[in-house]
């Protein structure tokens, strides 16, 4: 074995001759030797620890029945007559002359002669680490050696060699936290839009479409280098790409391709003035943009609105719905709800007793206490405020909604606390159901693919994966067809 640190004071280490023999000023020190002052490695009288030897004890370190005998002198490290251990025939290899062992043609260089790596102390070679086989590491080609004291495990955990101090008792086990970019779409590297614009060009000149190429290059782009292809389109060629595109293109795909062509307030914007015009309301699109998306991102929807359609939000959704529900929108639409992170444990006991007060403990529903807890506290907050109502009455909050309300306020409510709770859940959910069944939401599937591919699309399937035995990337495949599927996708980025 070699330490890190200590090069050889004089001679090889190990000796040119004989299996490991010690020779005088070879490793270890003998006086005079480095280190050369009392109180250092190995101890001298009144160091420490105290006496000849390491640990103060005859016979070496330990005395131990077939262990490795002492060296002589008391020493740190043992050596015999002979080297340490002996060598056994067919066992460990001979040291050959000028090195330990001898570096085969294209192996691990031999060790160096007296001065250590270039003269200088330290740990191995520069920039090649640590010295070989240290610590519990054996070198190219050898076999793992036993620890010290002899033990049948190389290199257990245990106070001693580099092996450090045995773990205590594992604390209990807390949730694993997604960090940093979880899209599967990402900025491409070197992305210009004049050369874009040039590939959508000649996708769609002439007869027919070049509908693989639009693929591969918008399935390969982030939003903010989509959205300027518009008007690099119209600078290089005075047309519209929208119009383009739609000339050339139908069905899902065509409405797939036009979304990721809009930054994502624009999308927004469209899809709940979609949602609000004609006949139906589709209120679970309402809940869903309103309920996801940060204040920043809400104000930016309003104001877009507002320029794009001529009318404010709040008017819009004021004169589509009604009651409580209309209630929880106007709230949501606001764009103000508390965002700070940290969580008052105090505050969270409070308000669940308000909502305990206003749903279960009495006859009807305060539903205004529900919307003023629901739309105006953090997020982090309400996840408390779950957590202590589950507490206080051993009962879901969704579970308290659903007996307490009915119809579209209900399923607000939920939509909600389902994506305060979960948010990559809850979107799993929301996939699930628009492919389930006869027929697939196809507003809905694209919405969400699109929406969320560079926000938490990594984390969409993993929940996906784990509330319905599948990949999102398999169910996409069964669900759709054509181009339309090659380019969701893209979107999904993969399998799992």
């Amino acid at each position: 074995m070699s330490y890190p640190g200590y090069p050889p004071a004089g001679g090889s280490y190990p000796p040119a001759s004989g299996p490991y023999q010690q020779t005088p000023g070879a490793y270890p020190p003998q006086p005079g030797a480095y280190p050369a002052q009392g109180g250092y490695f190995p101890p001298q009288p009144g160091a420490f620890p105290p006496g000849a030897g390491y640990p103060q004890q005859g016979g070496g370190y330990p005395p131990q029945a077939g262990g490795y005998p002492a060296a002589q002198g008391g020493g740190f490290f043992p050596q015999q007559a002979g080297g340490y251990p002996a060598a056994q025939p067919g066992g460990y290899p001979t040291a050959q002359p000028g090195g330990y062992p001898t570096a085969q043609p294209g192996g691990y260089p031999t060790m160096p002669l007296a001065g250590g790596w270039g003269g200088q102390p330290g740990f191995g070679a520069p920039g090649a680490g640590m010295p070989q086989g240290y610590p519990g590491v054996p070198a190219p080609g050898q076999q793992p050696m036993p620890s010290y004291p002899g033990a049948p495990v190389p290199n257990p955990s245990m106070p001693g060699y580099g092996g450090g101090v045995p773990a205590g008792p594992a604390g209990p086990a807390v949730p694993a936290v997604n960090r940093g970019y979880r899209g599967t779409l990402k900025d491409f590297p070197g992305a210009d839009p004049l050369r874009d614009v040039e590939v959508l060009r000649k996708a769609t000149k002439g007869f027919g479409t070049d509908e693989n190429a639009i693929i591969e290059l918008l399935g390969s782009r982030s939003n903010k280098q989509r959205v300027p292809l518009l008007a690099a389109y119209k600078t290089t060629y005075g047309k519209d790409l929208i119009g383009e595109l739609k000339s050339e293109l139908t069905g899902n795909f065509e409405s797939l391709v036009l979304a990721m062509l809009k930054s994502p307030a624009q999308f927004d914007a469209s899809e709940l003035k979609a949602a609000i015009a004609g006949a139906g309301t589709d209120e679970a699109c309402l809940i869903e943009i309103l309920s996801s998306r940060c204040n920043a991102e809400i104000q930016e929807i309003n104001r877009i609105y507002k320029t794009d359609y001529g009318k404010k939000l709040e008017d819009a959704i004021s004169s589509d719905t009604s009651g409580h529900f209309r209630r929880l929108l106007i709230s949501l639409s606001q764009g103000n709800r508390d965002e700070k992170e940290t969580v008052d444990i105090s505050l969270a006991k409070q308000d669940a007793q308000k909502l305990y007060a206003a749903g279960e403990k009495k006859v009807g529903t305060d539903e205004s206490q529900f919307n003023a807890i629901l739309c105006a506290r953090s997020k982090p907050h309400l996840r408390q405020v779950f957590h202590e109502y589950q507490q206080m009455c051993g009962k879901d909050v969704e579970k308290s909604i659903c007996g307490e309300m009915s119809g579209n306020v209900e399923s607000g409510m939920v939509a909600v606390v389902k994506c305060i709770k979960n948010t990559p859940a809850y979107f799993a959910e929301r996939l699930h159901k628009a492919m389930q069944g006869a027929g697939t939401k196809d507003r809905t599937l694209i919405r969400v693919m699109v929406s969320r591919s560079e926000v938490d699309m990594l984390d969409i399937r993993q929940e996906y994966l784990r509330l319905y035995g599948k990949s999102l990337y398999t169910a996409i495949s069964a669900d759709t067809s054509g181009d339309y599927k090659k380019l969701l996708l893209k979107l999904c980025g993969g399998s799992d």
